[in-house]
């Protein structure tokens, strides 16, 4: 579970320096990618959750 705990932190943190140091300045471009790397970040919540649920289901 820490690698895929690693794996979220590390989409985070690009998400994080996307937005503050290589932010685009078309307004509809950057809401386009922004768009983007969230939607990545909750498909990978969800991944997480469904692992998490797998994990428990196994051990009952």
């Amino acid at each position: 579970m820490k690698k895929q705990l690693t794996v979220y932190g590390i989409l985070i943190l690009i998400y994080l320096t996307y937005n503050f140091f290589f932010k685009i300045q078309d307004d509809k471009i950057n809401a386009a990618i922004d768009i983007i790397f969230a939607s990545l970040i909750f498909g990978y919540i969800s991944y997480l959750a469904f692992t998490v649920l797998k994990r428990m289901n196994k051990k009952t």
